[in-house]
């Protein structure tokens, strides 16, 4: 079935103002037990391109690349923390997407004052 100009504009407006699961998620090594914490405005996104990266054997973040390399990809885990419920009919909408992301920050230092993910604990350095 091919796709016509239009229907293919129509589908790609209709994914950018579509409501894609938002939240706090945590990647856990199971090794040391160390968490790096992040939010992301697609948490499924998020979730494959860690899966890829798994795949690939390349480290998503600089935090924790020494502990890839020697512990392995397969001791990382991508666990969600937390997920932001929709508000507006058009969450994906471009003044609602700040909003969002906004709530997310803050989400993400509450999550981050709860665990302390420092030194032994995780992968954040504190800030001066």
């Amino acid at each position: 079935m091919a796709l016509d100009k239009q229907q293919k504009k129509e589908l790609a407006d209709a994914y950018k103002t579509s409501f894609r699961r938002m939240g706090i998620y945590q990647i856990r090594n199971e090794q040391n037990g160390k968490i790096l914490i992040r939010s992301s405005m697609d948490l499924e996104g998020t979730r494959n391109r860690f899966d890829f990266m798994k795949q690939m054997n390349s480290p998503m973040f600089a935090e924790f690349r020494a502990d890839w390399v020697n512990f392995g990809s397969g001791s990382f885990v991508f666990e969600e923390l937390d997920v932001i419920k929709p508000q507006e009919e058009q969450p994906g909408a471009p003044d609602e997407q700040k909003k969002y992301k906004d709530e997310l920050d803050t989400l993400q230092e509450m999550w981050i004052e709860k665990l302390q993910p420092y030194a032994e604990k995780g992968y954040h350095k504190r800030k001066p």
